[in-house]
Formats: C-alpha cells, structure tokens, sequence
C-alpha cells in the first residue's frame, strides 16, 4: 500500500451507509450492522458501487459494532467486524479502494457527564480495532464524534492496539460546537496533538452549513482537513434528505478553496453523489494553506491561544501549604476543587497542578485530581510532576491539550518526558538549567534553552508547544540574579520566539512586604517579554498588574477588560478562603456538589429554610440560571450536568431532613420518559431525566428501545399524566408515531411530548405529540405547565 496516500492530494471517500440499506430494505430501528451476517449480499452490493463511482477508501459496515450495542443481538464484536471489513474488502476487489474500519460513539456519556469510565471506553474501541486490523482494514475511520473525550479514547485505542492510519471527524452545529460544547479549535489541537493522521468534519449539516467551520478548522491544524456532510438539512415533516447530487458536489466543492482535501457523504447520500463529487474534483488540486502556529492549550470547551500574557494559577501545589498537604494525605478532593475555582473564579487562565508530596501516590493521586478538577472547573491545565508515570497517568485522563511542568536540559530528563509529551500532544515548559546545575549568565541559560528546543524539535513536537523557564531566585539571597533572569526572559522571546514562563512569587521570599517585590519584579518581567506568569491570582495586585501590563500593550483592547475590572471599585478587599462565603445558589450553578450539601443541611438544620423553601428559593432558581445560560450558549453541558449533580446533593439532603421528622418527600408530580422501539441511544434521554429530577418531579425511566405496549402498560399502571418519548435515528420516528397513537387510544390520554437529535416540531406537530423539546431545559418547562 502507498504509504500516507492520504496526504496525496485529493481523496475521495464514499457515503452513507445507513440510509442506502433503508432503501434496500433495513426495517425502522434495526441495527444495520447486523446485516453483515444477515444479509452480505446488501453490504457487499453497496461497498460495491461506491468503489465503482469512485470512492478510494470505503467504510465497512462496522459503525456501531461495539459491545455494548451488540450485548443482547446474540452476535460478538469480532464476528460481526471482521464480516463487515471482509465483506467490503471483497466488494473493492479489482479497484484502488481502500477499506476502512468504521468506527462510530459508543451511545452513553464518558465521566464526569455520564458514568461510563474512560478506561472502559477505551477498552470497547480497543477491541474493535483489533478486530478491524486482524480482519485486513487498511485504516480506521472515527466518525460522527461529540465528545472530545470519547473520540480520545477512540484515537488512543486505535494507535496503541494496530499499526493504521486514524482519519477522526466530528459533528457540529451551526454555532460551531459540539453537543457536549467542544469547539472546533479544541478539537483540532487535540486530535492533531494526540497523532490522527487526518481529521474533519461529519454530519449533523449539509455543505453550505458545514462551509464556515470547515474554514475555521483549516486555520487550526496542519493535518487534512476532511469535509463528510449530509445531503442538506432533512426536511422538517418527513425527516428525508432531498438535496440533489449535482447541488450536493457544487457546495461541497467550495470546501476545496477552504483547505479540505478528503470529501465524502454521510446522512442522505448514496453513490450517486460520490460519482458527482468525483466528476466535479476530476481537474482540481489542493489549495495551499496557511497555518501560523501559536501557543495553544485548551479543555474542549474552552480554547486558550497563548497570544497575550496568560496567567498560571499557582495554588494547586503543596510546597509551604499545610492545609492542602493535610488533603492531599486524607484525599480531600473536594478542598482541591475549591482552590482552583478560587483561582478561576480570580482571573487564572491555567491550572498547575503538582500533587507531589511524602506519602501520596502520585500515579494514582494526579489522575484522580485531574478528573476532579475537569469535573466543574472549565480552565487548561498544566501538569507538574518529574514523575514520568503520574505525568503519563494524569495526561491520558486528560480531556483537551495539556501542559506539562517540566523538562530540563539534562538529557536523561528530555528522554524520559519528552516522548510522553509527544505521545499526548501535549505543551511543555523547559527549564534553563541542565545536570550541571543553573546558570548564572543570561547567555547560558539561553544556550540551555536552544538545547532543548533542538530535542524537542527532534521528537517532531511543535516549536510553539515548547515554554522557557528562565528560572526565578529569591532576590534576598542572589540579589544579580534578578536582573540575569530578566535578560535571559528577553533573549528567549526575541532570538527564539518562544512564550516564556516564570514563576514570579519566588523572587520575595525572606523579605517583607512580598507582595510589594514581586508585583515590581511581574511588572519588570512582562517588559522583558514574559507570556507565563506563574502566581497567585488570589493576589489582587498580582493580577491589577496584568491588567495594566494588558493595556499598556494593546492587548486589552479599547482598555475594555481594565474599565470592567475597575469601574466602581472602591478598595479592593483580600480573597477569600476557598470555599467561604459561598451561597447555595451558587454552589449549584458552579456544580459544587459537596458544598451545596453541606450548604444545604447547615440550611435545615438552623432553621433558616424549610425543605420546600430551600428547594423554592434556593435549588429551582439555580437550575433555572443555568439553563437560561444553557439557552444562551454561555453555559455547556459538562455545567449543565455539574450543576444537576450538585442539585441532587442538596435533594438528598432535603430527603434526609424530611425523613427524620416523617414528612412527605418532595414531589411535583410523576411522568415516563423513553427511548423509542429501535432506538438504543439514551444519551439525550438521560440528562432530560436528570434534570426534572433536579426540579422536583418522580421519572419513571423506560430506558431505550422500548416497545408502544410497555409504555401504555406503564401509564396505565401509575396513572400517569406525562410522557416524554426520544429518538436519535430517523429510521425510529415510525415507532415513536405509533407510540403516541396508541396512548392517544386511552380514555384520558396523557399529555405527550417528543425531542432528539432527528426530531422537529414539524415531526411533533405531524406525529400528534402535545410539544416539542429541543433540549433538557425545554423539557422542563413542559413539565412545569403539565404538573405545575
């Protein structure tokens, strides 16, 4: 096989899978996967004539065929993979096709927004790929992806368990997030970071939609850039697609002129419309792009380009601090969570994060701790450890592109980490002293830091994921050696242009009035050209400093940061302790699940609230805030559910505070929720449920695929008054019809309401549902007008 055929101009991949079997024949709701076995003869004919229309890579039919939606089909992973990747390696016999293991999302949420383990579904694509590869695929396709971190897990499988090349795409909407609010320059950073060999865009939009992102994603990665969209948008009454081939092949073509050089279909398109695509791309070549690396870290929902001065939260670390030495000894996650939302909430852009200390495993302790952290707090992290395993650990749990604190230039020590940064894409700060110690002059200490760039360039990692530490001293033991640090920060950024960091606090030890020394030494820094900043955002002149240096700069635009930081500031007062002061309400909408329980039964225990009351006043107008912000865009749903965990600490706190004096729970009222006959996705479901949980209201969850005659027994049976009914694949809107035909044949029908990613008010209106929901919050504003 030609080596990285891939990056040899244009590619053509062929299209949907799915919707070319419902025309065959696939009944609502079946798992076309299945079909490999039950009839080949479909699989192999469709493999076929995308090969003949022109597709060089062919997805096998492999999309779902993961154990967990295969665990009650009576067929295993290995059988039903290696039928679909033989059937299509058959069908592209005697043509240049390739075939590709096709793999889709697993269905369920990854921790913290769902329950599934990271190492779980690391173990389900692992075992796909293995099968895939054993079978003879020649590459991997990840496709339709959510969620950053499952398509990890997905990437890490693939590499680590076959040699094949990984193409990586993921759906998006209009706005340019995901469903679990991952951006596009997130994605790109990461995937590329991680080792995708390509990467792009798939579903969820046609190609006029999908244009403006493929343009944005172009700008943030040096990988191809793939561009697999629908046939247009489906048709509101009849959830078809009805964008004609020759449209189909002339917008997709302006993704060419954006940088994509892999096309292909996905939902609603067929090989006519690779046989266009291909006639349309017969005489083109790729359009060079332009990429102008920059400093980069990121989590999926929040995207940090290094372009101005950045702060470095430095409170996450052991040294001099007793009380987080105690909880990191009694794995008091929970405090560790409130210093690094005090330093979010004071104007840290990034997290370091060092969990080193005598007598706690680090291996263990760093990833638990990022895990936690990533949980409620939406900031890029920077890992500090020269523990290579807890390093590895704590980045491989690691949702986005990291930093890592550090390396030096000793060789031994840029052997042992930088492969590991390599591995997760990850940013890393060098430190300019090597085995002989630290220099004393400006001039080494630069030498020092090229020696470092030079090993990092050997291990093919980005100039501009390499951060300098010129090393700060402590003024009132090594007072020239402030003034050395200060010429080497110059030398790093105007003879290697690098973003440079420095642990500013270490300058005033052993002097009083620290803040007063290190203040000036920042301010001195940032003249010199200091990016990285590393301290106490908690220090209020620390960051007043920052914002000045921001103006001063041009960086702060029209000083709007600084006016807003100031206006009607009177005296600044000292910060607060982690964790005091905090309300209720707050507690919930910052998804601090602990401290709202705690909250919550000092609350009722006082006698200052009633358990109506608190839920009322205090839990009801959190959630609400939330899901306006949700509405708004402000808010994404790793918060979103945070914030639903933190609601059901203060309702078992309720609950416990009822039962100890005999009173009734607190209950709205009683409704079903369910996934429709053929449909095994519960994820839109399950968050619907938590939430109307969160408000109060008792959910009798069906589950999924669950047929119209359960549901009515189940009405029946409680009496109940509400019924909200979801599904995800258009093959299933039929059942979902009958579903509500037949509860609309009781003598008092229950009120019904529908919503899914494939559903419309159109659908809703036409399927004889009382309302639509477009999302969780809609859900319960339903609820509330049904049960009040």
């Amino acid at each position: 096989m030609e080596a990285e055929f891939w990056k040899n101009g244009i590619l053509l991949l062929d299209g949907a899978m799915g919707t070319v079997l419902q025309q065959k024949g696939l009944p609502p709701g079946g798992q076309p996967e299945l079909l490999n076995r039950s009839a080949p003869e479909w699989i192999a004919s469709v493999s076929r004539e995308y090969a003949l229309a022109g597709s060089q890579v062919v997805y096998a039919n492999t999309f779902g065929a993961n154990r967990r939606k295969l665990a009650h089909t009576g067929h295993s992973v290995q059988e039903i993979v290696t039928a679909g990747v033989t059937l299509a390696k058959q069908a592209v016999a005697g043509t240049p096709a390739r075939v590709a293991l096709d793999m889709g999302p697993l269905g369920e949420l990854l921790e913290p927004m769902g329950s599934l383990r990271f190492e779980e579904a690391y173990a389900l694509f692992g075992e796909m790929a293995r099968c895939g590869a054993a079978a003879g695929a020649d590459l991997v396709a990840i496709e339709t992806m959510t969620d950053l971190y499952e398509a990890k897990a997905a990437l890490l499988a693939v590499k680590e368990q076959t040699d094949l090349p990984v193409f990586v795409t993921m759906s998006f909407d209009e706005g340019g997030r995901t469903f679990t609010g991952c951006t596009i320059p997130s994605m790109a950073r990461t995937l590329e970071g991680l080792g995708a060999d390509a990467i792009g865009l798939n579903c969820s939009l046609g190609p006029d939609q999908l244009l403006p992102l493929l343009r944005q994603l172009c700008r943030h990665t040096r990988l191809p850039v793939i561009a697999k969209p629908n046939a247009g948008l489906p048709d509101p009454v009849d959830g078809h697609y009805h964008m004609a081939p020759e449209a189909f092949a002339a917008a997709l073509l302006r993704g060419l002129e954006a940088g994509v050089t892999i096309f292909g279909g996905c939902c609603g398109t067929s090989p006519e419309y690779i046989r266009r695509l291909r006639a349309a791309l017969a005489d083109k070549h790729p359009v060079p792009r332009r990429y102008a690396g920059k400093a980069f870290v990121c989590t999926p929902t929040r995207p940090l380009r290094l372009d101005g001065v950045r702060v470095i939260g430095e409170r996450i670390n052991p040294t001099g601090k007793k009380r987080f030495q105690q909880a990191l000894l009694e794995e008091d996650l929970d405090y560790i969570l409130d210093v690094a939302v005090q330093q979010e909430d004071a104007g840290a852009d990034i997290l370091d994060v060092n969990v080193g200390y005598p007598g706690v495993d680090e291996v263990d302790m760093l990833p638990r701790v990022v895990r936690k952290l990533q949980s409620a707090v939406a900031l890029p992290l920077q890992l500090d450890s020269s523990n290579p395993d807890a390093l590895e650990a704590g980045l491989r749990v690691y949702n986005g592109k990291a930093a890592v604190n550090s390396v030096n230039g000793d060789p031994e020590v840029l052997a042992r980490i930088l492969p590991i940064v390599k591995k997760y894409g990850a940013s890393v700060v060098g430190l300019t002293l090597d085995e002989h110690g630290l220099p004393q002059t400006a001039r080494a200490r630069l030498d020092i830091a090229r020696r470092i760039l030079d090993a990092v360039l050997s291990y093919d990692i980005p100039r501009e994921d390499l951060w300098i530490d010129c090393l700060t001293l402590t003024v009132s033991a090594q007072q020239s050696q402030a003034t050395e640090t200060l010429r080497a920060v110059r030398a790093v950024r105007e003879e290697l242009g690098l973003a440079t960091v420095l642990g500013v606090s270490n300058i005033s030890f052993g002097l009083p009035n620290r803040a007063l020394i290190t203040q000036s030494f920042l301010i001195q820094a940032l003249n010199m050209g200091l990016t990285l900043p590393i301290l106490n955002p908690n220090q209020r002149e620390m960051m007043d400093a920052v914002a000045a240096f921001r103006v001063l700069s041009g960086e702060d635009r029209a000083c709007r940061d600084y006016v807003e930081r100031f206006a009607g500031t009177v005296s600044a007062a000292p910060a607060a302790a982690p964790g005091a002061g905090l309300e209720l309400e707050e507690a919930v909408m910052r998804g601090l699940r602990t401290e709202a329980g705690q909250l919550a039964r000092q609350a009722l225990q006082q006698g200052r609230e009633s358990e109506l009351s608190l839920v009322e006043r205090q839990l009801i107008p959190a959630l609400d805030k939330v899901g306006e912000g949700y509405e708004r865009g402000r808010v994404f749903l790793p918060q979103l559910l945070s914030a639903a965990q933190a609601a059901q600490a203060v309702f078992e706190a309720v609950r416990a505070s009822l039962a100890a004096r005999g009173g009734e729970p607190v209950r709205k009222g009683r409704l079903v929720v369910a996934t429709v006959k053929g449909d095994i996705h519960d994820i839109g479901k399950n968050i619907v449920k938590t939430m109307l949980e969160n408000y109060g209201y008792e959910v009798i969850d069906q589950g999924r695929d669950v047929p119209p005659e359960a549901i009515l027994e189940t009405v029946q049976a409680r009496a109940v008054r509400l019924v909200g009914l979801s599904a995800l694949m258009t093959t299933t809107l039929p059942a979902m019809e009958e579903t509500i035909r037949l509860l609309h044949s009781l003598p008092e029908p229950p009120v019904i309401w529908v919503g899914g990613a494939v559903v419309t008010p159109e659908h809703a209106r036409r399927m004889g549902a009382d309302y639509y929901a477009g999302d969780a919050r809609a859900s319960v504003e339903i609820a509330r007008k049904v049960l009040g």
